[in-house]
């Protein structure tokens, strides 16, 4: 597992890409092993995650009559439904790839990817954290939420010219491939697995 101090170094890295800085791949490992490695992101999120958690937890409760109880199994299906936005995405994004025979850029997207999603799940948290313990600041959570949304596209966009060239057309439709299947999936398992709060 990447130490704290690998995890600031890749972060590093990312920034310095975001900013257009090409040293910014020294940061990373771009190899196969590292890509594997890039799914400890995974567990670098799960303090920020488990917050979501909760707070969607108590969310479903307040929706359903009082009797109702989650246990284990509510959080397994919320662990199923994270298990989905980590991995469906980059399959689609690889598959994108392999059509427009760009296949060769797979190993570093998924690994900036990954590690893009740390950051961006902890600002996550904070709103949570905001929304749970100030609740007249739900208006101002929205609001830093649809920030928080552009500024990861705009990252993410940056992010992958950097990688795969100044191709426009094809770049744009990579970003919304790795962030839109997230919102779908999240939404439709969500009420699939019966863990969506009634309207």
């Amino acid at each position: 597992m990447p130490s704290f101090k690998e995890v600031q170094y890749y972060l590093s890295g990312l920034w310095l890409l975001i900013r257009m800085d090409a040293r910014g791949f020294q940061y990373l490992d771009i190899s196969d092993r590292g890509m594997l490695r890039s799914f400890w992101a995974i567990f670098w999120s799960l303090p920020s995650i488990g917050i979501s958690w909760l707070w969607w937890q108590q969310a479903y409760l307040r929706a359903m009559p009082p009797e109702t109880a989650t246990g284990l199994a509510f959080f397994l299906r919320l662990a199923l439904v994270e298990a989905a936005n980590w991995l469906i995405p980059p399959i689609l994004a690889g598959v994108l790839l392999l059509v427009f025979r760009f296949g060769d850029k797979f190993t570093p997207i998924v690994v900036t990817v990954n590690w893009l999603f740390v950051p961006a799940n902890y600002l996550n948290a904070l709103l949570v954290a905001m929304i749970v313990f100030v609740p007249a600041s739900k208006g101002l959570a929205a609001l830093l939420s649809l920030v928080l949304t552009m500024a990861t596209i705009f990252a993410l966009a940056r992010i992958l010219r950097m990688i795969c060239g100044t191709h426009p057309l094809f770049i744009g439709t990579l970003t919304l491939v790795l962030l839109i299947p997230t919102m779908l999936l999240t939404d439709f398992l969500q009420r699939f697995l019966g863990v969506y709060p009634p309207i």
